[in-house]
């Protein structure tokens, strides 16, 4: 593709996804998700929690808090999101608490020992979980205007180095 066959306005996709009802369909199942995991910890997965051996229970606890936390930033985004397309609040005020809900979530480390041990229903919130942060983090790298950022978010390593980068090249320049 020449150059002059590139769009004159190219324009980010992400607003384009949010106005035609994509962002609806995430929203919805980002707020049940929410609603499921909070039934599912308060009611069947605490009973299952009580019958997994000493060190499953460590590890369900410790998976069911950083369930939460993780659920608790998206669903903040979300509803974010929903107040500027609603007209709640403008872009610029939505950027300005973007700073206080920072998608730095990462996602679950499903290769610690008794990871199998789980209750199958908590592995597959955990899953859904997973799905919709990278669905979300693809979501706002777009409406910002790039991929490569969502890639360093979700990549914790490609994060660490980016910092790294900043840091180095900061002192050098000063």
């Amino acid at each position: 593709m020449t150059q002059s066959d590139q769009p004159r306005d190219a324009q980010s996709i992400g607003p384009r996804i949010v106005a035609t009802g994509g962002f609806d369909t995430l929203y919805r199942e980002g707020m049940k998700l929410v609603e499921e995991a909070a039934a599912y910890l308060d009611g069947d997965g605490r009973a299952a929690s009580k019958l997994l051996e000493r060190d499953a229970s460590l590890l369900y606890a410790s998976q069911s808090m950083q369930l939460t936390t993780r659920l608790m930033q998206l669903a903040s985004w979300l509803l974010l999101q929903r107040a500027v397309r609603e007209g709640e609040l403008t872009e610029e005020q939505a950027q300005s608490e973007e700073r206080r809900v920072e998608l730095n979530t990462k996602m679950a480390d499903k290769d610690v020992p008794m990871w199998e041990t789980l209750p199958l229903a908590m592995r597959e919130m955990i899953e859904k979980a997973d799905s919709l942060n990278k669905r979300i983090h693809a979501l706002d790298a777009m409406e910002r205007g790039g991929a490569e950022e969502a890639e360093q978010k979700v990549n914790p390593v490609n994060n660490h180095l980016a910092r790294l980068r900043d840091a180095f090249g900061a002192k050098t320049e000063g």
